[in-house]
């Protein structure tokens, strides 16, 4: 059975929005309709908080009556805890309500069973809260309130439902869809995981909502969106396209159910709110990598130089690299001044903008820029990929060096292009407290397919057991710089790790 106010409650909702005016109140509260309640001294509240022993004149003091109003009141939403007064009302009015509607009296005891301030004020004034609880539903004990009432009316709770479940159903398909993309056509270990635990953890969060109400509220004949579309829905010219509309709808779906999931839960609401930020992290990590495979999908041989450790100079060493298969070259230069170091630069990079292969700068993003190199390459204690961005740009190759899993990881999230692995062996140019070794090989090219180079003291000698270890590129320094031959020795290794 439906509950209507009862003629005088519907009267003092009506004035209660005058009230709201006086208190310059953004909605309708509780205490706005108790004034409004309360301007008849004879009226059924007052009557009810004189009988339980309530000073009148005090009370009528303490809530600002009697009160007039000249303009009329704007229109104004209910407060949400007007929410739950009205939701205990009508329970008190279904238990001892005898004429099929909310009453005076329902509707004040529920006011001061949910708003313990005004209690407490009516208190001050005399009222006995027993005697009162008596008067209006005898000796049955009150309505425990152990836990938040449904805030909304039938309709709305239902509408609610229905637009959770929408979305939920929207960021799950979504959620698959990336997860297969990663795990099939990437191949990629570390996104598969990340996708895979996102939606499982995606899952947990719903299983909070009330999954019947979810399901009942479903009306997908009903649907008036099932019937409309537009072309794009249908233009997917890539698996790169498939890729970033789901990652955009994943992300729409969780932010409708973070704005529709505070009406029902706060804490919903909250871990929805989480999730969507790893959505963005992963969409990231996915459509970046898309990009970053293709641009070094066939990159086998990065070289390092340094000019000390050149036997030849460090020009004709780039070029004789070059020429005998190397695909990326960094410069690493350690001890010398920024302006050593950019006129370097700048030799190197004129010399692999003429051989057509992409120039990197070691630790040093500024550098980089000013010699209009293609990218740098970071080391852990170096500054983020995100702040070496902000200095090269979007479209710059940043690569990072790994030493365990859990940095290959961070790197994948973080948008590296690349990563190195190792230390492999003993290097000749850098100085290692311990060394990853090949079981690290191992490791990180079976996590992720993103572009990934093995490094240290990799030559033409032991290269063997790097590719035997699942490494499909390396990059190298001591083996071409201090070569006799760098042309032939970078043939060599080319020979070796290139795919046969």
């Amino acid at each position: 059975m439906k509950l209507e106010y009862s003629p005088a409650l519907q009267s003092a909702h009506d004035r209660a929005r005058y009230f709201a005016q006086r208190d310059a109140a953004d909605a309708v509260t509780p205490r706005n309709v108790l004034c409004a309640m309360l301007e008849e001294v004879e009226g059924k509240a007052s009557t009810l908080l004189v009988h339980a022993g309530a000073d009148l004149q005090v009370v009528r003091e303490r809530f600002g009556l009697p009160a007039s109003f000249d303009a009329a009141p704007p229109e104004l939403e209910m407060h949400h805890s007007m929410r739950s007064v009205l939701a205990l009302a009508r329970e008190l009015a279904s238990i001892h309500g005898d004429e099929g509607s909310i009453a005076t009296d329902h509707f004040l005891l529920a006011i001061l069973e949910v708003d313990e301030s005004i209690r407490d004020e009516l208190a001050a004034c005399g009222m006995d809260y027993g005697r009162l609880q008596k008067t209006i539903v005898g000796d049955t004990p009150p309505l425990a309130m152990d836990e938040p009432l449904l805030l909304q009316e039938p309709t709305e709770e239902l509408n609610i439902a229905r637009i959770l479940d929408a979305n939920a159903n929207r960021a799950r398909e979504a959620l698959r869809v990336l997860e297969d993309f990663a795990r099939f056509t990437l191949a990629d270990a570390v996104l598969s995981a990340c996708a895979k635990q996102l939606r499982h953890d995606f899952a947990d969060a719903i299983r909070s909502l009330s999954a019947p109400l979810l399901l009942a509220s479903r009306d997908t004949l009903g649907d008036v969106g099932t019937a409309i579309s537009t072309a794009a829905e249908w233009s997917r010219p890539s698996l790169a396209a498939v890729v970033q509309a789901n990652a955009k709808r994943l992300q729409e779906s969780l932010r409708s159910l973070e704005e529709y999931g505070k009406v029902v839960s706060v804490e919903f609401a909250q871990r929805v709110e989480k999730l969507r930020y790893q959505a963005y992290t992963l969409e990231r990590a996915i459509v970046q990598g898309i990009a970053s495979r293709d641009r070094l999908s066939d990159a086998r041989l990065y070289v390092l130089v340094t000019d000390t450790l050149c036997r030849a100079s460090l020009v004709g060493t780039v070029k004789e690299a070059a020429l005998g298969g190397a695909q990326i070259v960094q410069l690493r230069e350690k001890g010398i001044d920024d302006r050593s170091l950019l006129e370097r630069a700048r030799l190197v990079r004129e010399v692999t903008r003429s051989a057509g292969i992409p120039f990197i700068v070691n630790d040093r993003p500024d550098i980089a820029r000013l010699a209009q190199a293609d990218g740098v390459h970071l080391g852990q204690d170096d500054m983020p990929i995100h702040d070496a961005r902000r200095i090269l740009g979007p479209d710059a190759i940043i690569g990072v060096s790994t030493h365990n899993l859990d940095q290959v990881r961070k790197a994948v999230l973080e948008g590296a292009n690349y990563i190195g692995v190792g230390p492999t062996f003993p290097s000749k140019t850098k100085e290692f407290e311990g060394f990853a070794g090949l079981d690290f090989v191992r490791q990180a090219f079976a996590a992720t397919t993103l572009p990934a180079f093995a490094i240290g003291g990799i030559n033409v000698d032991n290269v063997a057991e790097v590719v035997a270890a699942g490494a499909r590129a390396i990059a190298v320094s001591h083996a071409i710089c201090a070569s006799e031959d760098p042309r032939r020795n970078a043939r060599r290794l080319r020979q070796a790790i290139d795919p046969h």
